[in-house]
């Protein structure tokens, strides 16, 4: 099913649409969650650490990727919005060539700069190898993330969120089956956890690739277009790299907050996992709506329609606003039966009871700000959408630098609680700039549908 987000009443119309990806962004999370929880329960607190100390370096490899080729398929649903077909077919088959050529060179600049990496972000040496054996796999299996990730965003590009839910859903209870298998079955620890993640994102691109060819004739190439097509990749690239570097960015500044929190040893580690998983879920209907807003602002752009591009952002800011609100109660809430997941056997008790200052603290912290973090997603992605990387990429700057200076004298005091308000800060930092970002780039947008007559990328046909 293939919808058009040109007609209609904007608020149900992007709620209805970022709902699946919604489930489907939790369900993305919970098998995260899986790999930790399982591992936590059954091989130990130490191992729980070494996989929570490779997330941020997991954000920066994959994000890269990813975002790079999410910004190959915004001309997608752009030209899909224009009602333009045969460039949909040909940024399809574009968007395909250059996904291969990004995964082979990401993959082996990660894994060959993995090691030193660890070393620079003062990984405790009790978990060392845990962690090295974790995001090595993972490393390895980068193709199957980026090209889940990239089918997954051409279907929606043509308005479709429900059926990338369902292939979700499905690899999710794969994942957590293969987890069970490999690593209580198979005794094969943190390694089990990294194959199956591969394993079941491997599997949910293909079931997008056969689903696309079966289903979704509109988005399959034709023999001919079958090549790097200069002026298509000048367009993905011009919004894929700003995207990029946005995720790269921004997990730069992370991985110095983790720098910063490992500090404190194996057991903060471990606490802050566990926490910052509870966080991540919570707020993964923020990037739902984002991915909902690229959709319905590519596809706009595409039809010529400013004025619609104003009704959507507003319906989504308020959605956001609410949201970030009922997020912010449940995490509060949920935190303590969260940390208790990770562990089930009774002696456990006193561990979780270590745990629990050093998690709340990172929670209570970051609740206060979910609704700076909601609106970035927001006006990022509404940029984005048209076709405009360079200030969305600018707002990541923003994040690196707020998160550097926070962590910087996180370490220098040995302030636990300001090492965990790196993330706070930079999202206060990052929602104001891409809130005047936003006012700036609608101009040119509206300068920009103007001059081509409202249809602007039948202009670049």
């Amino acid at each position: 099913m293939q919808t058009s987000m040109t007609k209609g009443n904007p608020f149900p119309l992007i709620l209805k649409f970022m709902i699946p990806l919604f489930i489907g962004n939790v369900f993305q999370q919970l098998y995260n969650m899986a790999d930790t929880i399982i591992v936590g329960r059954f091989v130990g607190a130490d191992a729980l650490a070494a996989v929570g100390a490779t997330g941020n370096i997991m954000f920066l490899v994959l994000g890269f990727a990813q975002g790079l080729c999410t910004g190959f398929t915004v001309l997608t649903s752009q030209a899909f919005g224009a009602e333009n077909y045969p460039r949909v077919k040909r940024s399809v088959a574009n968007g395909i060539l250059l996904a291969l050529l990004v995964s082979i060179g990401v993959t082996i600049l990660s894994v060959a700069s993995m090691r030193p990496l660890l070393h620079l972000m003062h990984t405790p040496d009790n978990i060392f190898e845990d962690a090295f054996t974790y995001i090595e796999i993972i490393c390895l299996g980068t193709i199957f993330a980026v090209y889940y990730n990239l089918f997954s965003a051409f279907i929606r590009a043509i308005g479709n969120s429900r059926v990338p839910l369902y292939f979700l859903i499905f690899s999710a209870c794969l994942n957590v089956g293969l987890d069970l298998l490999f690593i209580i079955v198979g005794k094969m620890g943190v390694a089990g956890a990294a194959i199956a993640t591969n394993l079941s994102q491997g599997i949910s691109a293909v079931l997008c690739l056969v689903y696309i060819r079966t289903k979704a004739q509109v988005l399959w190439p034709e023999r001919g277009t079958w090549r790097i097509n200069s002026s298509d990749t000048t367009q993905q690239m011009a919004v894929g790299i700003p995207m990029a570097l946005q995720f790269a960015i921004t997990a730069s500044g992370t991985m110095i907050m983790q720098s910063a929190i490992n500090l404190f040893g194996s057991t903060a580690v471990a606490a802050y996992t566990a926490a910052n998983k509870l966080h991540s879920v919570m707020t993964q209907e923020m990037p739902a709506m984002g991915q909902a807003l690229a959709t319905y602002s590519g596809q706009n752009y595409g039809f010529g329609d400013s004025k619609r591009l104003h009704q959507g952002v507003r319906a989504a800011v308020i959605i956001e606003l609410v949201y970030s609100v009922l997020a912010a109660v449940l995490c509060v809430l949920l935190l303590r039966p969260v940390i208790g997941m990770f562990f089930g056997n009774a002696e456990d008790s006193a561990m979780i009871a270590e745990m629990m200052p050093w998690a709340s603290t990172y929670v209570h912290i970051a609740v206060l700000f979910y609704i700076p973090l909601s609106l970035i997603f927001v006006f990022r992605n509404a940029m984005q959408g048209c076709g405009h990387g360079f200030l969305p990429m600018m707002g990541g700057v923003v994040e690196f630098f707020a998160r550097l200076l926070v962590a910087v004298l996180a370490m220098h005091f040995m302030s636990y609680p300001m090492a965990v308000f790196c993330d706070p800060a930079a999202w206060l930092g990052a929602g104001i700039f891409t809130a005047i970002a936003y006012i700036f780039v609608m101009r040119q947008v509206e300068q920009e549908i103007h001059k081509a007559g409202d249809n602007p990328i039948s202009s670049h046909a």
